[in-house]
Formats: structure tokens, C-alpha cells, sequence
């Protein structure tokens, strides 16, 4: 449970679920939930699972596209406020493409527990739910809409810069935007405002782009999606179905290390966003700036051995290197946005716990 404060009102049973919920599905999600106080880190945790439930969706093989376009029409229905479809009709309808429970995954627990995501969601104030209610919208009809652009490919098969571009906004930029409504609530200034949208889109982008170059292997053989450009692939004699292929490693590679360079140009954005956030009503700068900068730790590996995209053994930082910059976060110390500029610098060096002299 987050530090300090009481949860929200609602159903406390609902919430606790959704918050144990959120340490199953995602690893980096839970260090955010984990390091935010209450009110904000349940407002986040219930979020963050709304935008889950479309997202596995997308990514489930097993479903046709027509049928995935047609679920996640249906839960923007449930989510829209001026329409009546509510989350138990979602759920009948998703029923048939649910694994059995007992070979159920944590992100498919989820999809499965739609109706109580939803009524927690529903319990949150007013605000919060105008917050969130836009942006999470937003997501799923885009995910639709790339759905229905690749229907008779069977899976995602992006063609340009400008289009994984596009599709980051939908997956992650509209996450960005979310975020931001959320910690906007408040009394700030317009310039801080207008500097905190001007830079929401590209945090987001930045942590979803370092995802699609370091999942390339996973998204391709367990989810058919290639998310490295056609174009860029191309340039290197890649054919995109081959992407993982042994005999175009090196140039597969070269890709790889290209859209981690691309992400790193949004380093700067992303670092200015996390200078301007508010830390009021339970939201504390270690809770993106965490990710922020596993981020850099992660784009370091990247550059460094952009090869092992392509396999099984994936990129990764180490265990060491994510308890440290917890740790750094976390301290007494911690929340001084002016050390942020420092801490990526030595992370981008090397694992943060051999910079800062702790035991590997």
C-alpha cells in the first residue's frame, strides 16, 4: 500500500484488488503506484487499469481483428457517459475469448474483472473521472482504429517514423495526457500549466518507444505485432516479417539502435515534464521520475547491445540497478528536481549502482 493518507472513499475491497491487481500486469506501473501517497496513487492505479483492459485486447493474438475492433468499440461505449452500455454487457461479450481461469494471466484477470474496474472508477470523485475519462477514450479508439488499419494482416505492422509516431500517441501519449489532467486539478500557474501539456505527449512517447525497441522479439513471436518501421528495416534489407530472423541480425540491430535513438530525443521533453510536475494531492516526483529514468538505464543497454532485441533474452536493466534508483528516489533527499539532470547523466553512463558505489 502507498505511503501515508487514507485511500479514497469507495469500496475499500475494490481498491485494495485494484492496487494488487497492478502489481501483476506491470512491474515499472507498480514502482510509479507504489511511490505515490493517497489520494493520487489510486487514482492512478484505477487509471492505469482502465487503459489495461483495451491494451490486452490488442495484444491478444487469438482474437481476429474485426472481433478486437469490435471489443474495443464496445468498451469505449462503457467508458463514454453519454452512452448506456455498461460493463457487464462488455464482459458477456468478451466472455468467449477469456482463457479458462485457471490458465488465466494476470492481465487477462483484468480483462475479466472489467465490471469491478469499472465501478471503483465510478466511485472516484467527479474530477477525477473528467480527468481520465477523455484521454482513456482516446486510447481505445485508436487502438481501434490501427486494429482496423491491419485487419488483414493479422497483426500490426508499422510503415513509418510517422505512423509508430502515431501509434506511441495512442498507446502512451494519451497515458501522458491523463496524467497530466489529473495532476492539473490543482491551483498552478498557466505558464506551468501550458509548460506541463506542452511535454505530457512526450514523456509518453519516450517510455513507449524504449518499449518497442527492447520488445521487438517478445511483440513479434507472442503477439504478431512489428512495431519497427517497414521503411526503416528496408533501408537495411530486413524483410519485415523476418525481423527476428538469425540472418537479419545486423541489420534488424542497426533498426533497433535507430528507434532507441529516436526515443532518446525525447529525453529532454520528458525531463522538462518531470521538472514542472505538481507534487500535490498525493504525487510525488519519484513516481515518473522512476520510470523516467530506467528509461535512460534501458536506451544505455540499447545502444550498447541492440542485438539482444531480437532474441529471447531481451533488454533489461538489472534488479541491482532498479533498487538503486529506487532508492535514490525514494530517500530523504528525494523530490529535488534540479539532481534529475545529474542522475541521468550517470545512469546513461553506467548501472546507476555502480555509479553510486552500492554492492552489485
Amino acid at each position: 500500500m502507498s505511503r501515508h493518507a487514507a485511500r479514497p472513499p469507495g469500496d475499500q475491497p475494490d481498491l485494495d484488488w485494484c492496487h494488487e491487481a497492478v502489481q501483476g500486469v506491470s512491474r515499472t506501473f507498480a514502482l510509479t503506484v507504489d511511490v505515490l501517497d493517497e489520494p493520487m496513487a489510486s487514482y492512478i492505479c484505477v487509471g492505469y487499469l482502465l487503459c489495461r483492459v483495451p491494451d490486452t485486447i490488442e495484444d491478444a493474438d487469438h482474437i481476429q481483428p474485426a472481433e478486437q475492433a469490435r471489443l474495443l468499440r464496445a468498451y469505449d461505449r462503457v467508458l463514454d457517459p453519454a452512452d448506456e452500455t455498461d460493463a457487464d454487457a462488455f464482459r458477456a461479450a468478451v466472455d468467449e475469448w477469456l482463457p479458462a481461469s485457471e490458465e488465466r494471466s494476470d492481465d487477462w484477470e483484468v480483462v475479466a474483472s472489467t465490471p469491478r474496474i469499472v465501478r471503483t472508477f465510478h466511485g472516484l470523485p467527479d474530477d477525477v473521472r473528467e480527468a481520465v475519462t477523455p484521454p482513456a477514450r482516446e486510447l481505445v479508439q485508436g487502438m481501434a482504429m490501427f486494429v482496423e488499419r491491419y485487419a488483414d494482416e493479422g497483426g500490426l505492422r508499422i510503415q513509418s517514423r510517422e505512423e509508430l509516431e502515431e501509434y506511441c500517441y495512442y498507446a502512451a501519449g494519451t497515458v501522458g495526457n491523463l496524467v497530466t489532467n489529473l495532476l492539473a486539478r490543482g491551483d498552478l500557474s498557466e505558464g506551468r500549466r501550458a509548460r506541463l501539456y506542452d511535454t505530457a505527449e512526450e514523456f509518453g512517447l519516450l517510455l513507449q518507444l524504449v518499449n518497442v525497441a527492447k520488445d521487438v522479439y517478445d511483440d513479434y513471436t507472442e503477439e504478431d505485432n512489428v512495431y519497427l518501421p517497414a521503411e526503416w528495416l528496408a533501408a537495411e534489407g530486413v524483410p519485415q516479417e523476418e525481423v527476428v530472423a538469425p540472418e537479419h541480425e545486423s541489420g534488424a540491430a542497426a533498426v533497433v539502435r535507430r528507434t532507441a535513438r529516436h526515443a532518446r530525443s525525447f529525453l529532454d521533453d520528458a525531463q522538462t515534464y518531470l521538472e514542472t510536475v505538481p507534487t500535490t494531492d498525493g504525487n510525488t516526483l519519484a513516481a515518473w521520475a522512476i520510470p523516467f529514468l530506467l528509461a535512460v538505464g534501458t536506451l544505455r543497454e540499447l545502444l550498447a547491445r541492440p542485438e539482444d532485441a531480437l532474441s529471447e533474452a531481451g533488454v533489461k536493466v538489472s534488479r541491482q540497478e532498479v533498487f538503486a534508483v529506487v532508492t535514490e528516489m525514494t530517500g530523504t533527499d528525494a523530490g529535488a528536481h534540479g539532481a534529475l539532470a545529474d542522475l541521468r547523466e550517470d545512469i546513461a553512463g553506467q548501472p546507476y549502482h555502480r555509479a553510486s558505489g552500492q554492492a552489485d
